[in-house]
């Protein structure tokens, strides 16, 4: 009786979601309150549940479910829900993914950090999931692989057993008290992984963890299929016949923009193009460089997923070691890069360079000459061999247009790999996909970059591709409508607030392409100690915010966000996107992103009224 309620009360829901549950990465940003994130969503549903009312308005009035589709979105948390509902079981211990592989992958990443053994075991007649030897030789994972004929055959054992079951049927889950975890997979949807017993909840944070920085949720177009398969409203799922053709539009437009004349490769998010690209390049490493330490260096301070992930790829691998590299405010990021690559070719170790141009958040550039010069130089290690040229690896998610890879650009000598966040420009705020792709140069590293890519289950879905395949095309236009409305915008509070600094490019810069449509503003503050300027700064950024989400609500978005089609977004990058980053390391200042299509005037005036009142 329990599961026909919760079946019926989805069938309505589906009905009647908000049309934003399908087609945006981010739902009701104004109603968010990070610290409970899915946990409110979840409590807030189940009382809608509870007294059966699904009607839109109601689910509209529903806070933001995480952060993020790749964290998590209303359809994969009622997904989520609605499996532990129907098996009795808390909706904290169902977790989906994209990814058909990655939710093993982070059960053995926690049991390689704890040094517990690990027993995946199938009844399949064959386990083609991944490929071992690459699992274990390249991210240290342990771990025995047994196939049973029925469930009833599995041990106990000392660790943790996963099941890995490929059915069509997601839905259904296999509870055993000798198995710890549950995998289902689907051929083309995803997959859903159960913690099942109290020994494992300690799992569940560090598998989210992973699905946040190096994977994504289940999509909402396949929760939304799954949901339809399993109330016979959708016959067969069947995979997209335009895949192939679409794929090849998003590859021939990213060619296009970059002026790279190789193989890109795209990916469920930015996230997930960045974890291949890094673990494809620690393979190379280990493969080219036998013995040799692997130097990953990463800004302290740049966008909080690119330096965590960094950093917990570190933790897994006992050959790779975090670098700090300081790139803006009062350091400088040629003479930071030159530092570290002396010290690194001294050791005789493997450099590679994570930065993004411009800086987020204070949108700086350094002197592209000088930067060409600095990784291109010719260094020598302690006996005076020859040193490893460094891998530079290019976030141009604020500036995706801007040439760095063709053979006449300045960066074409040094291997150099530019990716780009899919949520920001690329999908203008539709969808998550980032993509990759190398010069010339760096051109023979991107085999194995495809290689982990394709381990990790994360290239982009077939709507990912279509959503892809239709914005790329005006990607370049809209980076150049969004500015004009960003230099005016900065252009004004220069004016009415001409005591506030802002972080923005030069007209030198913008001569050179670099034609951003974000911004960061230090507002000018109070104080008699820098404690107490620091306090009333930070206070005066959440004034600013406040005024500009209420005021214009339908518009101006509190949200880490960049490139959307339309609004403006405002954040704080100390409280968002440096989430992990160290303290020391993290701006309090607001970061404004501006699309071509926002009513400017009355930003304009609602940011008058705010100076007025300071």
């Amino acid at each position: 009786m329990e599961n026909n309620t919760v079946l019926r009360f989805i069938k309505n829901v589906l009905e009647n979601m908000p049309s934003g549950w399908l087609s945006t990465t981010t739902h009701r940003l104004d109603i968010y309150d990070e610290s409970l994130a899915k946990t409110q969503f979840l409590d807030r549903f189940e009382s809608l549940f509870n007294d059966g009312v699904f009607e839109t308005s109601a689910l509209n009035e529903l806070p933001t479910a995480y952060d993020y589709i790749r964290l998590g979105h209303p359809l994969s948390c009622i997904l989520e829900w609605a499996i532990a509902k129907t098996h009795t079981l808390d909706s904290k211990n169902i977790i989906s993914f994209s990814s058909k592989t990655i939710p093993v992958f982070a059960i053995l990443r926690k049991n390689l950090l704890e040094n517990k053994n690990t027993q995946i075991i199938y009844t399949a007649k064959t386990l083609d999931v991944f490929d071992v030897d690459l699992l274990k030789r390249v991210y240290g994972y342990t771990f025995n692989i047994k196939r049973v004929e029925n469930l009833e055959e599995v041990p106990k054992f000392d660790g943790s057993t996963i099941f890995i079951s490929k059915q069509e049927d997601l839905w259904n889950v296999n509870l055993n008290k000798n198995i710890d975890f549950i995998v289902n997979i689907h051929s083309h949807l995803g997959s859903i992984l159960v913690v099942n017993g109290a020994q494992n909840q300690a799992y569940i944070s560090e598998i989210q963890h992973v699905r946040r920085r190096e994977t994504i949720a289940m999509t909402p177009a396949n929760c939304f299929t799954v949901f339809s398969l399993l109330l016979n409203t959708l016959s067969v799922a069947s995979k997209d016949d335009h895949i192939q053709t679409n794929k090849a539009s998003v590859l021939t437009s990213i060619k296009a923009i970059t002026g790279a004349n190789t193989k890109a490769l795209v990916a469920s998010s930015g996230l997930s193009i960045q974890y291949a690209i890094m673990m494809g390049l620690i393979d190379d490493a280990l493969s080219q460089h036998k013995g040799k330490a692997i130097k990953i260096i990463v800004p302290p301070n740049c966008y909080g997923g690119t330096n965590d992930q960094a950093r917990r790829v570190a933790a897994c691998i006992d050959a790779v070691e975090i670098v700090d590299l300081p790139v803006d405010g009062h350091n400088n990021m040629v003479k930071s890069i030159d530092t570290v690559l002396a010290k690194i070719a001294h050791e005789d170790a493997i450099p590679y360079i994570i930065a993004e141009i411009p800086t987020n958040p204070r949108v700086e550039v350094p002197d592209l000459v000088e930067l060409k010069n600095v990784l291109s130089a010719k260094r020598t290690t302690s006996n005076g061999k020859n040193a490893i040229d460094p891998v530079f690896i290019l976030d141009q998610t604020f500036c995706p247009n801007v040439h760095f890879l063709g053979e006449t650009q300045l960066l074409a000598r040094v291997r150099t790999i530019s990716y780009a966040s899919g949520s920001k420009f690329p999908s203008g705020g539709q969808c998550t996909a980032g993509y990759c792709i190398g010069n010339k140069k760096a051109g023979v590293l991107m085999e194995n970059i495809e290689k982990h890519l394709k381990l990790c289950d994360n290239e982009a879905t077939a709507l990912q591709y279509e959503i892809l395949a239709t914005q790329l095309p005006s990607m370049n236009q809209r980076i150049k409508d969004a500015y004009k409305n960003t230099q005016e915008f900065v252009d004004y509070i220069h004016e009415v607030l001409p005591e506030a600094k802002i972080n923005f490019v030069s007209s030198d810069l913008v001569n050179k392409g670099f034609t951003p449509s974000v911004f960061s503003l230090d507002l000018p503050t109070k104080g008699n100690t820098a404690a107490e300027k620091e306090t009333y700064k930070r206070a005066l950024n959440h004034t600013l915010i406040n005024a500009m989400i209420t005021k214009i609500p339908q518009e101006s978005k509190y949200c880490v966000s960049y490139g959307q089609l339309k609004g403006c977004y405002w954040t704080i990058p100390a409280t968002s996107t440096q989430g992990t980053t160290k303290e020391g390391d993290k701006d309090y200042i607001a970061r404004v992103s501006v699309s071509a299509n926002m009513d400017l005037e009355l930003h304009k005036k609602v940011f008058l009224d705010f100076v007025a009142e300071i």
